[in-house]
């Protein structure tokens, strides 16, 4: 990738973690594209309003989040990083350590398309504990974790109108 980890897009990537670490939810909406994509295994295909709700929603929630950005590289296109994303899981008190691969497609200097890759059994299995490790491989049971994320991000956005 051209440009590395001294292009500005590489620079908006830092900001973006950096952010997250804080659990600084506006800055980091800043970074993205007025109509800007997110994706993940857990919140597939979020519009711009639902990449912002979901931001907010993690920021309030997560308490004790702790996040380590690696690997930054970007050009005027396009951007990766791997993070590790540290935290207990509301839903259950378990500690979980996410570690996730995320590609950034960029215009005019902000995200326009944010993916984020991460195993989803591994993440089950550590959110919640015996549960997801015996049926955290099946899809059923991945597609149950997804809607119980998208039945969530509807409340807090319900109840946080932007």
């Amino acid at each position: 990738m051209e440009g590395g980890a001294s292009h500005p897009n590489a620079a908006l990537i830092e900001r973006f973690y950096a952010a997250l670490a804080r659990r600084d939810p506006e800055s980091m909406i800043a970074c993205y594209a007025p109509d800007a994509t997110f994706s993940d295994p857990v919140f597939p295909g979020l519009d711009a309003a639902g990449v912002a709700a979901m931001w907010r929603m993690l920021c309030a929630r997560g308490k004790d989040l702790r996040v380590v950005a690696l690997d930054i590289a970007a050009d005027s296109a396009a951007g990766r990083a791997r993070w590790v994303a540290t935290y207990t899981y509301s839903a259950t008190g378990r500690l979980v350590e996410n570690r996730v691969d995320a590609s950034f497609v960029f215009r005019q200097g902000l995200i326009a398309r944010h993916d984020d890759r991460f195993d989803l059994w591994r993440w089950m299995r550590q959110a919640l504990g015996l549960k997801g490790m015996l049926l955290g491989w099946l899809p059923p049971a991945q597609r149950a974790v997804r809607g119980q994320a998208a039945e969530t991000l509807a409340d807090w956005r319900a109840r946080n109108p932007a």
